[in-house]
């Protein structure tokens, strides 16, 4: 009987030479079309989630009674269903139990349940679609993209990463140094990798597949068991990786528990608790700037990979195409409502206006120009409800509704229509001036847009790229047809650490970031102190022991 390593090499393979091109690759395919996953797959996906509402989700063998879970979806339905409540303690007692065998596994037989994990989670992406939908508010077709094929490239992206680090380690060799007329001295040396141990994996609700499958799989590759500990509010998509998962395992003869499921109720702090275990080796964290400084002081291990909260910007200074430009700027300030950490926040237009061609567009024109593209984008309904879905949490909407009050409105933010079950609200445009840095120089996570009027483009991308070296960013952006000008900009977003785009039109957004090619947050501002996904990120979850002997001559 083939085993799963050998089913699944090919992809392995593959995505290693992928790793190494930086070129686009993927295996799974990111349209939602029975062509690719059969044609009752959406029918089916949708009737499995149904099926999961309103009762006990299934995990066979897991600690703990189902008596947990209040998921609400922002688009109004409540989820009604309940999943395990286990303890911290007992959540580290069972992972450390199944931690030998899944440590004494071969790199192979690791390799070939998680492919084979992630080949069984993409045929679920449908219904995990439907899951990330109404949990996070995403739309369907981004929660299709980015909850199912995206969040199964990034699992495999590290997955690759690990097992690349990994193999450069020989599992023995011969050790010769020569002594002259004394004769050689020789030793056999063998070494081993030993995986860290326990690690907790704590998801976010705005992304909970997403940002979580790097780290997940990089565990799990690199021999470590899984203690992972979605949102309050986004339970269910983890809750099927997890079930995914831990079926995989029994069918392969490893103990269910090397991943688990620590659900919990919001205000538990389940997640502190197990934060401070001493038997947790390392952390993965996805989330607010003010938890991932509390784990990175206070948790009892100080392996803590963040991704964490940012300043992004855009400088506008010149463009070609001044249509196409507020085009593809909208399309990003409308997008997920503004909850992506890849979202601007800042645009940053010098106040003499812009050079558009052979035109010039002062400062309110090209205000005004991106308020009509967002206006345009999402004035069908429909488009807008595609585009911008809903809000993951009411403290979104609440801050939107604060920040209409501290500044002049270039563009208001309203309520999508047809979607008055949910919690919705379009881009806020707010002008400000330089000075008004207490207004956009922190997050302010959501639909808010602060169109930062500044004495020239250079002002604008040094006051950027500061933000990203003091705050934090994941992504920059720039307009600009000067080469002396944008090799300037080059390297001042560079020396901050964050990553850059430029001149962007059409359908690549500032958004996007795509598994094997681009390297998702650098580690090298306070926005995360990890890259998603390199070498960095995996290859201190195992150490390398070794034990050697003399051969006899």
């Amino acid at each position: 009987m083939q085993s799963l390593f050998e089913q699944h090499r090919a992809i392995l393979e593959a995505a290693l030479t992928a790793l190494q091109q930086r070129g686009f690759w993927t295996v799974y395919p990111e349209v939602p079309s029975g062509k690719f996953y059969g044609e009752t797959a959406k029918d089916d996906g949708l009737a499995a989630y149904e099926a999961s509402l309103n009762s006990h989700f299934d995990l066979p063998g897991h600690p703990g009674a189902p008596t947990v879970g209040q998921e609400q979806s922002p688009y109004g339905p409540v989820l009604g269903i309940t999943y395990p409540a286990v303890d911290a303690n007992t959540l580290v007692e069972h992972s450390r139990n199944a931690a030998k065998a899944w440590a004494e596994a071969s790199h192979e037989a690791r390799a070939g349940v998680c492919l084979e994990i992630l080949a069984r989670l993409n045929k679920r992406s449908f219904e995990m679609a439907h899951a990330v939908m109404h949990t996070s508010g995403q739309a369907f077709p981004m929660a299709f993209q980015a909850g199912g094929p995206h969040a199964q490239d990034r699992g495999l992206e590290a997955l690759a990463y690990a097992w690349a680090e990994m193999a450069r380690i020989p599992a023995q060799a011969q050790w010769v140094k020569p002594q002259g007329k004394a004769g050689d001295l020789v030793l056999e040396k063998h070494w081993q990798i030993i995986p860290r141990g326990v690690s907790v994996l704590i998801g976010c609700q705005t992304f909970p597949t997403w940002n979580s499958y790097s780290g997940l799989f990089a565990n799990l590759m690199t021999g470590n068991t899984v203690i992972a500990k979605p949102h309050p509010a986004a339970i269910l998509p983890m809750a099927i990786t997890v079930q995914v998962a831990r079926a995989v395992l029994t069918e392969q003869g490893f103990p269910a528990d090397v991943v688990l499921l620590a659900a919990e109720d919001a205000g538990t702090g389940l997640a502190k608790t197990l934060a401070e275990h001493p038997d947790v080796a390392q952390i993965d964290y996805t989330g607010s700037h003010t938890f991932g400084k509390w784990l990175r002081a206070n948790a009892a291990t100080p392996l803590v990979y963040t991704e964490e909260a940012g300043v992004n910007s855009i400088v506008v200074s010149a463009t070609d195409d001044f249509k196409g430009m507020c085009q593809n700027i909208a399309f990003s300030l409308a997008l997920y409502s503004g909850q992506m950490c890849t979202a601007p926040q800042n645009i940053f237009i010098p106040k003499a206006g812009i050079r558009a061609g052979n035109e010039h567009k002062t400062l309110e024109e090209v205000q005004q120009g991106i308020a009509a593209a967002i206006d345009g984008l999402l004035a069908d309904p429909t488009r807008a409800a595609m585009v911008a879905g809903a809000l993951a949490n009411t403290d979104t909407l609440e801050r939107v509704q604060a920040m209409r009050k501290v500044a002049p409105i270039v563009r208001d933010s309203t309520a999508i229509e047809g979607l008055d079950s949910a919690r919705t609200a379009t881009p806020l445009l707010l002008s400000v001036q330089a000075e008004d840095e207490t207004l956009y120089g922190t997050e302010c996570f959501g639909p808010i847009v602060f169109l930062v009027a500044v004495d020239s483009a250079e002002e604008g991308v040094r006051r950027a790229a500061t933000l990203a070296r003091t705050k934090g960013a994941i992504t920059a952006a720039l307009y600009e047809t000067d080469a002396d000008a944008t090799e300037n900009a080059i390297q001042a977003f560079a020396a901050a650490g964050v990553n850059l785009s430029i001149n962007l039109m059409g359908g690549i957004y500032v958004n996007q970031s795509a598994a094997f090619s681009d390297f998702h947050v650098t580690g090298a501002n306070p926005a995360g102190n990890a890259c998603v996904a390199d070498a960095a990120f995996v290859a201190n979850r195992f150490r390398v022991v070794m034990w050697r002997r003399p051969v006899t001559q």
